[in-house]
């Protein structure tokens, strides 16, 4: 198989390779074990308590199939989405959202029960619902790979055929020979410390790319999250209830959670703290916000502080592209991709076929998880099985854009990762680069980020933890590569794509930018589907 895996490392064979155990990544295991698929799942973290839902709670976008219901919830981000979302992927989502949250009911999840003793399915608690999610991953017969990040994917001439990582725990090397892969390694928030997000470095977008895939919506990746500053908890909705204060406490005018984020980014810039309260939340929803979000008010009640009444201060914290709605595109129903064999589901995958060009929020991210990770699944255990046994047969070789070694990495591996992240992360959290976007800032931060790149490329990374560092400080540059040529390209504000020197959206560009690429990234156009656009 090449000299992608070390002498004496685990080797193991299966029909799908899942990368990833979030949500989308433990559907996509279970759904396609459940096709007779022998499945492999390889999770950065330990599944079932690693990624961005499992210390959340999260809204599901779990609508009951009415017509008037389903309408008014396909209707409610069509707009604010620049009109990108795609009623027929719509559905399909909606539909599998709704049939997989009554599984999860029938399977033991414990919903609250509403006044008439019916489960209430309109949110999910991480810690309960991964637990059960990894429950079930082993049940179906899935072998989990905990502590196991992926360094690269195999191919051959025909394909992507399997993966290759390291056990940090260990230092072991695993190689795993699949006849499809599904990619649900989250998005990338650039290692911004927002809860649970620092595992979600782009990894997936990379390894895409390398074995010739495309992204898309890659515009829209500019996510940041109302945060205290003293915490990591990025819950957004919550601030619906605050009112937004100076210091010496007159309002701030404007600023809020949904359209009002822009004005506190804007005082951030200018050396002015933004203080907010949840003083507008009804007396008799306090418990039930206590009770639906219990790890919001932890760092409130560490320090003493009442929310609801006093003042605290906020900041922004990106979220990128995991909160953002660009990812790997996918080209049918199945969540392929372009490349033979290989699958995207989650927010590895773009969501822009039911978001459009602005955030969900975590209800959709929830209910695309979910769906995408089961229609990943149904279409790589149906690709596996259609190859037989020639998918263990074939010869694979490794495809990181980085030369991947045992041993001879520079001695100054760790550090020169750092100082890579710290250069990217110059580029994208900055508010007056990545929220406020101008020519002069993208070009400017592309020079740098080009430059940044092109550091990497000879650079040996040895196939160790510290080798995981410096393939996610590759993803993280590639990443915001993407962001910014695609930010360029679209001359105009759409979705939460503001350009400053394009502020109104333009007619001529509704239509999505695919982009790709290494070390020349392309980009071009594609039209949304016709009946996507109402008549």
């Amino acid at each position: 198989m090449g000299e992608h895996a070390a002498k004496g490392a685990l080797r193991l064979t299966a029909d799908v390779l899942v990368i990833g155990g979030g949500p989308a990544g433990t559907w996509a295991a279970i759904t396609a074990a459940a096709k007779g698929a022998k499945v492999v799942l390889a999770d950065k973290g330990y599944c079932g308590s690693s990624g961005a839902t499992a210390p959340s709670g999260t809204g599901v976008w779990y609508v009951k199939p009415e017509r008037e219901l389903r309408e008014n919830a396909k209707a409610s981000r069509y707009t604010m989405g620049g009109q990108l979302a795609e009623h027929k992927w719509m559905d399909r989502v909606l539909d599998r959202t709704y049939e997989n949250m009554n599984k999860l009911g029938a399977w033991g999840y414990p919903f609250p029960l509403d006044e008439h003793g019916s489960q209430h399915r309109r949110g999910l608690q991480g810690p309960e619902y991964m637990r059960l999610m990894r429950k079930l991953v082993q049940k179906a017969g899935v072998k989990i790979l905990d502590h196991s990040p992926a360094l690269e994917l195999l191919a051959d001439e025909h394909g992507v055929g399997g993966a290759s990582g390291v056990q940090t725990q260990t230092g072991d090397t695993w190689t795993v020979q699949a006849g499809a892969v599904v990619i649900a390694t989250g998005g990338c928030a650039f290692l911004s410390k927002a809860l649970g997000c620092n595992v979600l470095t782009g990894d997936g977008y990379l390894f895409a790319a390398e074995a010739g895939a495309d992204l898309s919506g890659m515009e829209f990746s500019n996510a940041y999250a109302i945060c205290p500053t003293f915490s990591s908890v990025t819950k957004t909705a919550y601030y619906t209830y605050a009112s937004f204060y100076y210091e010496d406490g007159t309002v701030v005018e404007g600023a809020g959670s949904k359209k009002g984020r822009s004005i506190i980014a804007r005082n951030l810039l200018e050396g002015r703290q933004v203080y907010a309260s949840l003083d507008q939340a009804p007396e008799h929803l306090k418990p039930l916000l206590r009770v639906g979000q219990t790890n919001f008010f932890l760092p409130f009640d560490r320090r003493g502080i009442d929310p609801f009444k006093d003042k605290f201060p906020v900041t922004l914290r990106l979220e990128g592209t995991v909160r953002g709605t660009g990812g790997i595109r996918i080209t049918d129903e199945s969540c392929a991709t372009k490349v033979p064999g290989l699958y995207a589901a989650g927010d590895a995958a773009t969501r822009e076929l039911i978001c459009g060009g602005f955030t969900g929020g975590g209800s959709h991210n929830a209910a695309w998880a979910m769906s995408s990770g089961s229609f990943a699944g149904e279409g790589a255990a149906v690709y596996a099985q259609r190859l037989g046994s020639h998918a263990v047969s074939r010869t694979l070789k490794g495809l990181s854009s980085s030369p991947l070694v045992e041993k001879g990495a520079r001695a100054d591996a760790a550090a020169r990762s750092e100082q890579i992240v710290r250069a990217v992360q110059d580029e994208v959290k900055p508010y007056d680069r990545n929220l406020f976007r101008t020519e002069k800032g993208l070009t400017g931060s592309l020079g740098r980020l080009d430059g940044l790149w092109s550091s990497q490329r000879g650079e040996a990374v040895e196939r160790t933890a510290e080798g995981v560092k410096a393939r996610e400080a590759a993803a993280m540059t590639a990443t915001a590569r993407w962001m910014y040529n695609a930010a360029l390209a679209r001359t105009e504000t759409r979705g939460m794509h503001k350009r400053e020197d394009f502020p109104v959206a333009d007619s001529g560009q509704h239509h999505r930018l695919i982009t790709g690429g290494l070390d020349n990234v392309w980009v071009r156009t594609e039209e949304v589907a016709k009946e996507s656009v109402p008549l």
